[in-house]
């Protein structure tokens, strides 16, 4: 599995990580550096899996 961060306008990879699983800890890695590389999203799309809709997950959007 390859979470990864995407500019929709440029299309550049912002953040990935390759792994077997999709842990929600493991996406929250790629998007904290995703955030601490390019700042904030203004928009966040993702396929709504529990990895994405859980508390870890929300929090770091929240307080970013």
């Amino acid at each position: 599995m390859i979470p990864r961060g995407v500019d929709w306008g440029s299309r550049k990879v912002l953040s990935w990580r390759l792994s077997n699983t999709m842990h929600a800890d493991f996406c929250v890695d790629a998007l904290n550096e995703a955030i601490a590389k390019h700042g904030p999203p203004e928009i966040m799309n993702t396929d709504q899996g529990s990895q994405f809709t859980g508390s870890a997950w929300i929090t770091t959007l929240t307080k970013a």
